[in-house]
C-alpha cells in the first residue's frame, strides 16, 4: 500500500479510501451487503494496509456507521474515520437534516455512538444547505472541533464559490475550516477541473474523490452496465452525465488500455485518477473482496503521459452532476 498526506492535515492515510456505501442493510438498497459481508470486506481491507474508510450517516440510515465501527475494533487508533451528515434520517423529523446548529449536534452525537468513537477524524458536510447561513454551520463545526468530537472538517460536492465562501468564513472568524473535498470525478466527469480543483491545489485542501469509477460505468463495456445489480435497480444512475458527449468513446478506450496492459477497465479508471496530483485518495466502494484487491493492484499500474493523453481526448463537457 502507497500513503499520502492528506491535504494539510498531516495525517498520513492510504492512496485508497475505502468507500461503506454498500455495507448495511438490503432492506435500504437491493445491493447493500450485510454485516457479516460488510465486514469480511473491511478486513481485507486493513489487511492489505488500507487507514482510510469513509462513510456517511445516511447509508443504510446508520448501519453502515455502526458495521464499520465494530469491524475496526481494535484498529481504532491506526484507522483514519471519516463520516458525513446532510441529508434527513428521519421523516417525521425535518430538523435531523441540514446544516443547522441543532442538526449538526444531534446526528454528530448519534454518529459518534454508532461508530463508537469519541472523535471522529474527519467529519464532512455531504452538501450545502441552502437554507441555513455558513456562519452558522462553521461556527457549529467548530464548536465540534474545539470539543474534541471532531478533528478535521471536510467538505463534500458543492460550487466553487460556495467552497471559496466557506474558507473565507472561517478565516474572517478565526473559525476552524474545511480541510478536505469530497467531490464527483473521475474520466468521464471532468467539470471539477475547471474551479474547484485549482481551487483546492491552491488552498492546499486535500482531495478526495466519489464515484472514481462512475458508478460501474467504467468497469465494463458501454453495452454490458445495465446488466449490473445496481444499474438495474438504481434509475439515478443515469442522473449522471457518464453517456454525454465523449463517454461512449473514453469507455472504449479504457477497454483498449486495458487489453493492452493486462488490467481489468476498472483498473485503468484507478490508474488515471492516482496519476492526477491534486487526488489524495479516491473513494472505492465494493461489494466483493476480489474488487477490493483488484482496486489496489491498480497502485502498480504505471500510464504514460500518452496513456493519460489518449484516455483523455474524447472528453467534452457534460452537464453539472452531483452538487445536490
Amino acid at each position: 500500500m502507497e500513503y499520502t498526506t492528506l491535504g494539510s492535515t498531516g495525517m498520513e492515510v492510504s492512496r485508497l479510501c475505502l468507500g461503506c456505501m454498500s455495507f448495511g442493510s438490503s432492506d435500504w438498497r437491493e445491493w447493500v451487503l450485510e454485516d457479516e459481508e460488510s465486514k469480511a470486506i473491511i478486513e481485507r481491507a486493513i489487511d492489505l494496509g488500507i487507514n482510510f474508510f469513509d462513510t456517511a450517516n445516511m447509508y443504510s440510515r446508520g448501519e453502515s456507521e455502526r458495521i464499520l465501527g465494530e469491524a475496526l475494533e481494535g484498529h481504532r487508533e491506526e484507522s483514519v474515520v471519516a463520516t458525513k451528515g446532510y441529508f434527513q434520517m428521519r421523516e417525521d423529523d425535518p430538523n435531523s437534516g441540514g446544516l443547522s446548529r441543532k442538526a449538526i449536534e444531534q446526528e454528530l452525537a448519534a454518529s459518534r455512538e454508532r461508530l463508537g468513537m469519541d472523535s471522529i477524524d474527519l467529519y464532512q458536510i455531504h452538501r450545502w444547505d441552502d437554507d441555513t447561513p455558513i456562519e452558522t454551520t462553521m461556527r457549529a463545526l467548530d464548536d465540534a472541533v474545539r470539543r474534541g468530537h471532531v478533528r478535521y472538517l471536510g467538505a463534500s460536492s458543492m460550487w466553487a464559490h460556495q467552497f471559496a465562501e466557506s474558507l473565507h468564513t472561517s478565516d474572517r472568524l478565526g473559525l476552524e475550516r474545511f480541510v478536505t473535498m469530497q467531490n464527483h470525478y473521475n474520466l468521464v466527469y471532468r467539470e471539477e477541473e475547471r474551479e474547484m480543483l485549482p481551487l483546492c491545489e491552491k488552498e492546499d485542501i486535500g482531495v478526495v474523490p466519489w464515484s472514481p469509477l462512475a458508478r460501474g460505468y467504467l468497469t465494463r463495456p458501454h453495452e454490458e452496465i445495465d446488466a449490473t445489480t445496481r444499474g438495474e435497480t438504481e434509475e439515478h444512475l443515469y442522473d449522471h452525465p457518464y453517456r454525454e458527449g465523449g463517454g461512449r468513446e473514453i469507455n472504449e478506450r479504457v477497454a483498449e488500455i486495458a487489453a493492452d496492459k493486462g488490467a481489468t477497465m476498472a483498473q485503468i479508471a484507478l490508474a488515471w485518477l492516482l496519476h492526477k496530483d491534486w487526488v489524495d485518495a479516491p473513494i472505492v466502494g465494493t461489494t466483493s473482496v476480489e474488487h477490493l484487491e483488484q482496486a489496489v493492484e491498480a497502485l502498480e499500474i504505471s500510464l504514460s503521459a500518452s496513456d493519460m493523453a489518449y484516455l483523455e481526448e474524447p472528453y467534452e463537457p457534460v452537464s453539472v452532476s452531483g452538487h445536490s
